[in-house]
């Protein structure tokens, strides 16, 4: 089985119905899902893993150009280590099937975040999935695994590359611009996220993209990661769609 599964035929595709350019999902609930049913946490990041395969690509086949998970947080290696290495596995398995299929699927597979601390193999996978994902171009339908990503330490690690460059003398300080620190944030290639949805019943950013979302509509649900479904995504895309985006106009 493939990163990506298909929809063709499915009823519930309205090519009629407008769709955010790019959603973000914090994919949460997982352990709890695991828990509430007596099985240990990997077991649920396991099943949150199919859906994240299953709602990435419902988002590609309704129109979504751009679709990204907060997969793996800055603060989440506090977390067991049996835990970690489940979900390093997990990352491998993804990286994998993503560098066999892209190319034949058409849609570029991105990982966004500080890669210094994961281990080599991941590394050298990503370096692999970037350069089949280069080749696509960027009209290509992305889905982008924030993976050791904070969203205060990614806008530190901006400004530190801004400081650099007017240190050496190649950007002048009353030349920065909110556009400058965009690019030198990971997600300098694609638009900020239209609508983010945070399941779970927690209702909080959780340092999720912070300097992105600041037009950004929030939808937040009670429904557990693993147990998101397509019906869910398009509960949440009708009331994206129900809504006035005023950018802080009248």
């Amino acid at each position: 089985m493939g990163i990506f599964k298909w929809f063709r035929g499915k009823k519930n595709l309205d090519s009629a119905r407008p769709v955010p350019r790019h959603i973000a999902v914090i994919m949460d609930g997982n352990g709890r899902w695991a828990k509430k049913r007596g099985m240990p946490r990997p077991a649920g990041h396991a099943v949150g893993a199919e859906t994240f395969r299953t709602i990435a690509t419902y988002c590609k086949d309704i129109g979504v150009q751009y679709f990204t998970v907060y997969a793996f947080s800055t603060e989440n290696w506090k977390r067991p280590a049996e835990e970690v290495n489940a979900l390093m596995d997990l990352f491998r398995k993804y990286l994998t099937e993503a560098a066999e299929t892209m190319a034949q699927r058409g849609v570029a597979v991105r990982v966004l975040g500080d890669l210094s601390p994961l281990p080599g193999d991941i590394r050298k996978q990503i370096a692999e999935v970037d350069e089949i994902a280069d080749s696509l171009g960027e009209n290509a339908a992305t889905a982008s695994l924030c993976i050791n990503y904070g969203g205060r330490d990614e806008i530190k690690n901006a400004v530190r590359a801004i400081v650099d460059e007017v240190q050496k003398g190649k950007l002048l300080p009353e030349n920065i611009a909110e556009d400058t620190i965009s690019a030198h944030l990971y997600t300098a290639h694609m638009p900020d996220p239209d609508l983010i949805i945070r399941p779970s019943g927690e209702i909080r950013t959780s340092n999720f993209l912070l300097w992105q979302s600041a037009y950004s509509e929030y939808y937040f649900t009670d429904v557990l990661w693993p147990d998101f479904s397509t019906t869910d995504m398009d509960k949440a895309i009708d009331e994206f769609n129900r809504r006035t985006r005023r950018f802080g106009g009248v």
